[in-house]
């Protein structure tokens, strides 16, 4: 198979991954809508560096370690689970106070310090995406089937990992878009708190699957 076409194929197999509505999605739309823009950028950047990481490490054999590793592979599971649950249930139970979670303020309130900061954004998004170990069994099940045979390796890994982020950023810049849309409509305090019990419920459910999951 030549690269040209193995990259073809790997894009028409990540694009259609990135587009299915997931954790990603509700993360990003959901930070967008309310206004934070440097996070919501954070966000995006988080969820990529993530997604480089797995490539690099598949690329590198390492995460080959982790599918073969029932230990390991359930430690990253359950810490995974307890974030997005801490993440969705943190959210939930804001809104329960008469408030927007993630630092998000309501009307007339000062906005807290680093409300809306870009590496608070990072921060989340990428341990959103590490603490995701299906991310990794998907790359070592996956990626490899499109390096050429001879091809360097880490080289075309990282190659074909980068055509996974370069969509994913292209997508994530349509949400963003989109979310801008619906700023103007969650201006009111009841509409963010809706928009947080829907989000938290969302994040907690991928919490709550990725637990019970086999």
């Amino acid at each position: 198979m030549a690269i040209s076409t193995a990259l073809w194929s790997f894009a028409l197999v990540v694009g259609l991954l990135t587009l299915t509505p997931g954790l990603d999605t509700a993360l990003i739309l959901r930070t967008s809508a309310l206004g934070r823009r440097k996070r919501a950028l954070g966000v995006v950047l988080g969820i990529q560096s993530g997604t480089l990481v797995w490539g690099a490490l598949t690329s590198l054999g390492v995460t080959a370690l982790l599918t073969a590793s029932h230990v390991a592979y359930e430690a990253l599971r359950y810490a995974g689970a307890a974030y997005l649950l801490w993440m969705g249930g943190r959210m939930i139970i804001s809104t329960l106070r008469g408030r927007v979670a993630e630092g998000v303020e309501l009307p007339g309130a000062e906005a807290p310090e680093g409300a809306d900061r870009l590496a608070a954004g990072w921060r989340q998004g990428a341990l959103t995406n590490l603490l995701n170990p299906k991310m990794g069994v998907f790359y070592v099940a996956v990626l490899p089937q499109f390096i050429p045979a001879g091809a360097p390796h880490f080289a075309t890994g990282l190659l074909l990992t980068g055509v996974h982020i370069v969509l994913g950023l292209l997508w994530s810049a349509l949400l963003v878009s989109f979310a801008q849309v619906l700023r103007g409509r969650l201006q009111r305090p009841q509409a963010r708190r809706l928009l947080d019990r829907i989000t938290g419920t969302v994040i907690a459910g991928f919490g709550l699957r990725l637990a019970m999951s086999d």
